[in-house]
């Protein structure tokens, strides 16, 4: 039997890295945004769930039947929902064969390992919920009912239309045995959670060798990268569209308004305020537009071997009647494409080519040698990457300041002061809240 999960646990390893890499960007906003780092072990918990739960997946749908003209009938007894609770006792006893013994009933009882294995497929997911994500038993417990429904209703659907009828049985037992294992993962999570150190101590750590972790301003600039060539495109189709033809100078305006004049209005560019970034001026102070000018100059010179790249490749996909136009009629291997746009090239831009990634590499390795992971284009303009609070820290300082305040109240009370005197703010009582552990954070990242 084990035989039948090694086709599912194969396909899951095989298209984790596609869904690793396509959800690397939401992540990293995601982990920015709730806790201000993307630390390893947050990282490595929350893939090792993704990975789980594609794996989950897998085993409830693979191995895929063969579609044929006559799939509905060999599947006619799936067809049907089971609603009637306790049917797998029924077949426990069927599959011994109506025999009373340890090995009829239970060793040797492929309905009891069917059992077992529902029961096992969701303990994982209670041990996640309870240490990753925090949430209470009962929620766990929903949540667990939840993606069992979502098994079986794939199931009973065939694949969601994939089929035209099931081909594995709806069966409210295992929504039962499928949500109690999740309980039970839920359980054994304490034990768990005891021996792993804590989430929120790792993004401690974290945080405190990096305020401003060179990842996340990494995660910020792919963004503004990402909405610049897709703000740039749109703009250009709109205005093929609708006057046929486009100026040259329409991307180099969008970059513009993108990296000085929003940063100029805001304090910061969409990406940045994304992760929850601000730019701050030399010493602290005001942006001032040259500066702003210059780094975005720098910052240019840096990925503009990227930018060419891609565009590059968009012209070679759309087959337009560029220059290399007869690369648009490749249409081999990987390799050979990627020798035949080698061999287009001429010498000197082909070295152009080298030259632009080599600075690339230079500019993102002067980055990780500097100190405070400042980037050139970071130091030659003297503005700098500042962080604003995320939301667990906001929700923590929020918290502290509900608990003192009863404490102060009856200091307050216990020295005789009028009720005039708790309107002021307190001093040495602990956090005041989310809008003064902003500042604080903010005055400690302006300091570096």
């Amino acid at each position: 039997m084990a035989t039948a999960y090694l086709l599912p646990i194969k396909t899951a390893a095989a298209l984790f890295p596609l869904l690793a890499l396509v959800l690397l960007l939401p992540t990293a906003v995601l982990l920015y945004r709730r806790h201000g780092v993307m630390s390893p072990g947050r990282t490595l918990s929350l893939y090792g769930f993704l990975y789980y739960l594609l794996t989950a997946y897998c085993m409830t749908i693979v191995p895929l039947p063969k579609q044929t003209g006559d799939m509905c009938e060999r599947f006619a007894p799936v067809a049907h929902p089971q609603w009637m609770p306790g049917n797998t006792f029924s077949d426990i006893w069927k599959e011994a064969h109506h025999q009373v013994g340890l090995n009829a009933l239970v060793l040797q009882n492929p309905a009891v390992a069917g059992t077992l294995f529902n029961l096992l497929l969701l303990v994982p997911l209670g041990v996640f919920l309870r240490y990753h994500f925090g949430r209470s038993l009962r929620a766990t417990a929903v949540i667990g009912f939840v993606v069992s429904m979502s098994f079986e209703l794939t199931q009973w659907t065939g694949v969601w239309g994939l089929y035209s009828c099931p081909y594995r049985l709806f069966d409210v037992d295992d929504l039962i045995v499928n949500t109690s294992g999740a309980v039970v993962g839920w359980l054994l999570a304490g034990p768990v959670a005891r021996l792993l150190p804590a989430l929120e101590a790792l993004d401690g750590r974290a945080l405190a060798a990096r305020p401003v972790p060179f990842g996340r301003r990494l995660t910020a600039l792919t963004v503004d990268l990402a909405g610049c060539v897709v703000t740039s495109v749109f703009a250009t189709v709109v205005m093929i569209e609708r006057r046929g033809t486009a100026s040259a100078w329409l991307p180099v305006a969008i970059c513009v308004v993108w990296f000085v004049l929003l940063p100029l209005a805001t304090g910061a560019t969409p990406g940045k305020r994304l992760v929850l970034l601000r730019l701050v001026g030399e010493n602290g102070g005001p942006l001032v537009p040259w500066r702003l000018i210059l780094r975005a100059l720098v910052l240019a010179a840096s990925v503009m071997p990227f930018l060419s790249g891609f565009f590059l490749a968009t012209l070679i996909l759309l087959n337009e009647p560029w220059r290399y136009d007869h690369l648009t009629t490749v249409h081999g291997s990987g390799a050979q494409n990627a020798e035949t746009i080698l061999y287009a090239l001429s010498s000197i831009e082909l070295q152009a080519v080298l030259a632009g990634l080599a600075l690339t590499a230079a500019c993102a390795w002067r980055t990780l040698r500097h100190p405070h992971r400042l980037a050139p284009h970071d130091r030659v303009s003297g503005i700098h990457n500042a962080t604003l609070p995320h939301s667990r820290s906001v929700r923590a300082g929020a918290q502290a300041a509900d608990r003192s305040e009863p404490v102060a109240v009856a200091r307050a009370a216990d020295d005789g002061a009028s009720a005039g005197d708790l309107d002021r703010p307190l001093v040495g009582t602990g956090p005041v809240g989310p809008t003064g552990s902003a500042k604080v954070e903010r005055s400690a990242a302006d300091s570096r």
